[in-house]
């Protein structure tokens, strides 16, 4: 097999963002309900409901909680469905 039997893969092609891990992020509110979050953490995130109530209250007494790790690309649409349902997440 010679270099030429090979895909080139363009480096335009390719993010740094898809090979760093990154970690989305939910920091705490004074307007959403345990409820809520959990039910937010279980519907968009696929947490079970004891991860989900760990996750919202380590939100609450630490004021934030690493949720979900990866790389931003694959963040990205769940950080839009948790801000689009009124959460406060970051991707760091």
């Amino acid at each position: 097999m010679t270099h030429t039997d090979f895909d080139t893969i363009e480096l335009s092609d390719v993010s740094v963002d898809d090979f760093i891990n990154s970690k989305l992020v939910v920091y705490n509110d004074d307007h959403n309900t345990f409820e809520w979050v959990i039910e937010c953490f279980c519907k968009y995130l696929k947490h079970g409901s004891e991860q989900a109530e760990q996750c919202a209250m380590l939100i609450h007494t630490k004021g934030k909680c690493e949720v979900k790790t990866g790389s931003k690309s694959d963040l990205k649409p769940f950080k839009e469905a948790l801000v689009d349902a009124g959460l406060s997440a970051v991707i760091e």
